[in-house]
């Protein structure tokens, strides 16, 4: 962006005249004995102007492309940007329903850990048959499973708000986060 409005400032200094400054120095003889005095010694300093008077309109054409280009870097940047906050709120709004689904999965293992211990209990005490253990065992089983599942999405979706924040997860930028810990001061009566 900085260099695209730095091309609409050369564009429009093109209205303003051109002022090269020059200077010239030397020596001139027409007999190579005399060309050691101070009298065959000249100079010269001076400036040129100039100006074109009629372009038509290749100026005005400049000015409004190198515009176009800069509007076009702002609106590319503005996207980007956006696009990085959209890339955000997706993780964190993703990562908030992982966690209520993962509570809620932990509470659907929690029950039938329950569930299984009523039914072993009880074909212990020989009310029901083995079926109804197997039962349990394998609706603990799926349980455990789905709840393995959402805590693995939950980690990689923690893992993409970090590179969404612009995190890096190679050696040299991990090493240079780490915080060490200052040692607690306590005081006992």
């Amino acid at each position: 962006m900085a260099v695209a409005n730095a091309q609409v400032g050369v564009a429009q200094a093109a209205y303003y005249p051109s002022l090269p400054l020059f200077a010239q120095g030397g020596w001139q003889a027409g007999d190579i004995a005399k060309l050691a005095n101070a009298s065959s010694l000249f100079w010269a300093i001076g400036a040129n102007v100039a100006e074109d008077i009629f372009t038509g309109g290749a100026r005005r054409a400049q000015v409004q492309f190198a515009r176009a280009g800069y509007d076009a870097n702002v609106a590319s940047y503005r996207q980007a940007v956006l696009s990085a906050f959209q890339e955000v709120q997706d993780e964190i709004t993703g990562l908030s329903v992982l966690i209520q689904a993962q509570q809620t999965q932990q509470q659907a293992v929690d029950s039938a850990r329950r569930t299984l211990d009523i039914s072993t209990s009880r074909y212990s005490g020989g009310l029901v048959s083995y079926l109804d253990v197997v039962t349990a065992q394998r609706d603990l089983l799926a349980d455990e499973q789905q709840l393995a599942i959402i805590q693995g999405q939950r980690l990689v979706s923690s893992v993409l708000l970090v590179k969404a924040l612009g995190g890096g997860w190679d050696a040299s930028s991990l090493a240079a986060v780490q915080v060490k810990a200052k040692p607690k001061t306590s005081s006992r009566p």
